[in-house]
């Protein structure tokens, strides 16, 4: 009777697919039984200072989604996905001494919070298994990058160009077909009331998206090769309404339902047998621009968090939580601005359009801590990414001009995207919907909606030219 060998165990966290997952890949080339592990830390979901969970309700649907897919997909292959809840620095460790486990592989961290969490694995399990960390989230692998880390530019274009010219993108993995599983029966997600849930929060919960590789396959698919979407994406990403504007891949990013290099991959097919133009290379240009965030966040390290960030520059905020309040809630008075809070909290997903006029209207207009809103997209986000999220919020503090949003409103055409999530405004059909406090709004039923605390000067000629449109509209 063969005696079966100790097992390795395959620790999922970011990186919840089959495909093109080089962790998995090593694990089964040690020819040792599998055990696969995912571990819902339960500190995501603790309420913040702020008032707000740190991962929302939105966010912990997706995840679940996207680990009962892995699971399914595990177990089409032989394998079996154990989900615990807890501290990874508790669970690991008790994981490893009660399967006796030598081996633990699992794909690199690379943020503040989650390299204070593996060392605190490290320390716990004193020398008794081997950790084996495999770099699996950029396009570009960091081993074939023209920098070290510490050497990484301080701007995207002294990073992209030299990394286009002197490295390539790695293949992708090839599909695994069988794995060598351990004999644990798979385990479901937790009830959300475990995880602090109200049923009244879940019965509410709606992501833009749904989660899992097989969704992240599907989507992909549909925006390159079925509708041909991807040709015209250079012209339809600035706008905020409905599926087809955007690719939608980076929910799926995110938690590593999908790989850079496998979008890489469709894209270069996409280009040699459909169309090669701008929206090609642009979707190419923001995976690049991803990487970048995520190696210039490890070289700064938790100043990404911080409020004086690193550029140590000083912006005075006055920091009224009654504002934010009203910033979290779409409350403002400013229709662009709260149709795409009002979406972010129904769904978890916000356009990049309105990512950009949320974050400089809450610096650069309610003058509040840039930190405070980066939290809040956090929680909330079912595309959130650190690097992604905490660096594009200080660049909007420290680096970016200020964002008009009644000019961009008006530019972007917004109407019919405030009417679908602004309802007290729905029945406004002129363009009067981008500035409905205005005198000129007089007599028409607004059923409530508040008017901005303060208009600014510096959107005079933005309301000007709304009212000016008028007269094209009779």
């Amino acid at each position: 009777m063969a005696i079966e060998k100790d097992p390795v165990l395959v620790w999922f966290k970011n990186d919840l697919r089959i495909h093109d997952n080089e962790m998995l890949c090593q694990a089964v080339a040690t020819g040792f039984p599998l055990v696969f592990l995912y571990v819902i830390d339960i500190r995501n979901f603790e309420m913040l200072a702020l008032g707000f969970r740190k991962a929302d309700v939105n966010r912990a649907v997706f995840l679940k989604q996207s680990l009962e897919d892995l699971r399914k997909n595990l177990e089409k292959i032989g394998g079996h996905l154990i989900i615990e809840t807890g501290l990874p620095e508790e669970i690991i460790p008790k994981f490893v001494e009660k399967h006796s486990i030598k081996q633990i592989f699992a794909e690199e961290e690379y943020a503040w919070e989650e390299l204070q969490i593996i060392r605190n694995i490290e320390s716990n399990l004193n020398n008794k298994c081997e950790l084996i960390w495999i770099w699996g989230k950029t396009l570009y692998h960091i081993d074939d990058i023209p920098f070290s880390i510490d050497k990484i530019p301080l701007t995207s274009k002294a990073y992209r160009i030299p990394t286009g010219k002197n490295s390539e993108v790695r293949q992708p993995f090839k599909d695994i077909v069988k794995v060598n599983s351990f004999k644990i029966e798979s385990s479901k997600f937790p009830e959300f009331k475990d995880l602090g849930f109200s049923e009244a929060e879940i019965k509410n919960a709606a992501p833009y998206l749904k989660g899992g590789e097989t969704e992240a396959i599907k989507r992909l698919e549909y925006y390159t090769f079925e509708t041909e979407l991807l040709t015209g994406y250079r012209w339809s990403r600035n706008r905020s309404l409905g599926l087809d504007y955007s690719s939608k891949f980076s929910p799926y990013l995110a938690l590593g339902c999908i790989s850079a290099r496998t979008i890489y991959q469709k894209i270069k097919h996409y280009e040699q047998t459909v169309k090669k133009n701008q929206s090609t290379w642009w979707i190419v240009f923001e995976l690049v621009w991803r990487d970048y965030f995520t190696f210039k966040g490890m070289k700064m390290g938790n100043q990404i968090f911080m409020t004086e960030g690193f550029k140590k520059k000083e912006l005075i905020f006055e920091n009224d939580t009654d504002l934010f309040a009203r910033w979290c809630k779409g409350l403002t008075g400013l229709p662009f601005v709260d149709a795409h809070m009002r979406q972010l909290n129904q769904t978890g997903y916000m356009s990049n359009r309105g990512r950009v006029n949320c974050a400089s209207f809450l610096v650069h207009d309610y003058k509040t801590d840039w930190t405070w809103g980066a939290a809040y997209f956090e929680s909330k986000l079912i595309d959130y990414d650190v690097s992604a999220n905490w660096m594009n919020w200080h660049m909007q503090a420290y680096e970016i001009w200020y964002t008009n949003p009644i000019h961009q409103s008006n530019k972007y055409k917004a109407k019919e995207f405030i009417q679908k999530y602004i309802p007290e405004l729905a029945e406004i059909e002129s363009n009067l919907i981008y500035v409905p406090w205005h005198e000129n709004a007089d007599g028409i039923d607004k059923n409530g909606y508040p008017i901005p605390v303060e208009i600014f000067k510096k959107w005079d000629r933005s309301i000007n030219l709304i009212l000016k449109s008028l007269d094209s509209e009779k």
